[in-house]
């Protein structure tokens, strides 16, 4: 009687199933697949759990989400949720199936070669869930107004008088007329996507909005947003993705989870350095990057950012005015010395994350 590791493999309807007993030598078998519903997923974990002392399952990051993990630490087994990216490959291993896969992931997981997630609490998850909806409304929107541009662009109307979405731009998009009625129809169904897409977005945003100060995170959106170049929703954005940023030991633990680090690959005496590695979450990635361009300008303070930050303590407040006079110029540096603006503005978001870091251990989530 002892550990048993159990890897699935999880799928929309079904479930693979392998185990691999105690110790270096123990024996590995596939136990077959399993209808994916919580009922099955329970008899599964009572059957394995008269043959041992300690269950402990693992299962791969993925669409399916987190309700396994969930369901099997309530019934007071171990469950890791794994990092697809970080499983170790063999490159010369070209079989893949579920029973292997299951498999792998049991060895892995009783070896400790397996890299496990952070799991949000469900409120967590709701939230991020939330955020996520606002992204695709704003995909959705510009779905919307390129495919208006490009019926406008068929039939020769350009606007050349400014900026497209301005006020001006719907003035002129108000006054544009077609002599066939059906293109008349179609023009007119078009604008009004694009006005649904843009209800859909603003409702989202004052939803979340609304509930930042009842959230448990709210203390820390509130202290990033005392950050130049980081808002309410770009702050919550970022919140979401990353959660609490205590977990993290130092600035380069959360600039690499961030992906914003340089990939390398080197050997013997040659070192090659490539682009950032792009890993972990990328949603919370380019908010950053977004909030990296607003450091072009000279440190100062602005109006709206002054009433944020009279509600801050006093260390945020330093660790705010740190960070806009090392960043402004450290990208006017980066940019004399003839780098590209990309660049800049992606070492510019590695330096934001550090300072990101240090309010995350000045402000502590609140009590859910």
């Amino acid at each position: 009687m002892g550990t048993l590791y159990i890897g699935l493999d999880v799928h929309k309807a079904s479930i693979a199933v392998s185990l691999a007993e105690e110790g270096r030598d123990g024996g590995v078998r596939f136990l077959g697949e399993i209808p994916n519903t919580p009922t099955d997923v329970a008899k599964l974990a009572k059957r394995l759990g008269k043959d041992s002392e300690r269950l402990e399952f693992c299962y791969e990051a993925g669409c399916c989400g987190y309700g396994i993990y969930r369901q099997l630490i309530e019934l007071g087994h171990g469950c890791t949720v794994v990092a697809p990216t970080l499983i170790p490959r063999k490159p010369g291993d070209r079989v893949k199936t579920d029973r292997r896969d299951a498999q792998k992931l049991a060895v892995l997981h009783r070896s400790g070669d397996l890299t496990r997630v952070w799991v949000p609490d469900p409120v967590h998850e709701a939230m991020r869930d939330l955020v996520r909806a606002r992204l695709d409304a704003v995909m959705a929107l510009m779905r919307a107004r390129q495919q208006l541009l490009a019926f406008l662009l068929r039939h020769g109307r350009i606007y050349e008088k400014g900026k497209n979405w301005t006020q001006r731009h719907r003035v002129w998009l108000a006054g544009q007329v077609f002599d066939q009625p059906v293109h008349q129809i179609v023009f007119q169904d078009y604008v009004e996507a694009i006005f649904t897409a843009q209800d859909r977005r603003d409702q989202l945003v004052a939803r979340i909005t609304a509930l930042i100060p009842s959230w448990s995170m709210g203390p820390v959106v509130e202290a990033l947003r005392g950050l130049r170049g980081l808002e309410a929703i770009s702050a919550v954005t970022f919140v979401a993705g990353i959660g609490d940023l205590s977990r993290f030991d130092s600035p380069s633990q959360l600039m690499a989870y961030l992906g914003l680090v340089p990939s390398e690959r080197s050997s013997g005496d040659h070192v090659r350095r490539g682009g950032i590695t792009k890993t972990g979450n990328g949603e919370a990635r380019r908010m950053l990057v977004e909030a990296a361009w607003s450091y072009r300008y000279p440190p100062r303070v602005a109006q709206e950012k002054v009433e944020v930050l009279v509600r801050l303590p006093k260390s945020v407040r330093d660790i705010a005015w740190k960070a806009q006079m090392r960043l402004c110029d450290r990208y006017r540096k980066l940019t004399r010395s003839g780098k590209k603006p990309t660049v800049v503005v992606t070492a510019i978001a590695r330096e934001l994350a550090g300072f990101i870091w240090a309010i995350g251990q000045e402000v502590r989530p609140a009590a859910p």
